[in-house]
C-alpha cells in the first residue's frame, strides 16, 4: 500500500499541487490533502490518485530497508 509519504513526495517529483493533482485523479482537493496527512482511510480516492501519478511517471518503490520511496520511470 502507499504510503501518505509517497505521495506527497511523488506529486513534488512532478512539480504538481494539491489542485494538480485533485484535478487529474478526479478527486476534490480536500481528499487530496486527508490523503496526505493521513486523515482519511484508504479506500477509492486514494486509488484514484495513486493511479494519476503512475500515469504521470511515477514509480511507487516498496519498503527496502530504509523505508518506501518514490521515483520517475526512466
Amino acid at each position: 500500500m502507499v504510503t501518505s509519504a509517497q505521495i506527497r513526495a511523488a506529486r513534488g517529483l512532478l512539480n504538481w499541487t494539491v489542485r494538480d493533482l485533485a484535478q487529474r485523479s478526479g478527486v476534490h482537493r480536500n481528499t487530496v490533502t486527508r490523503i496526505e496527512t493521513e486523515a482519511t482511510a484508504p479506500g477509492h480516492a486514494m486509488t484514484a490518485v495513486q493511479a494519476a501519478l503512475e500515469a504521470a511517471g511515477v514509480e511507487f518503490i516498496p519498503e527496502n530497508g530504509s523505508g518506501p520511496g518514490v521515483r520517475l520511470r526512466k
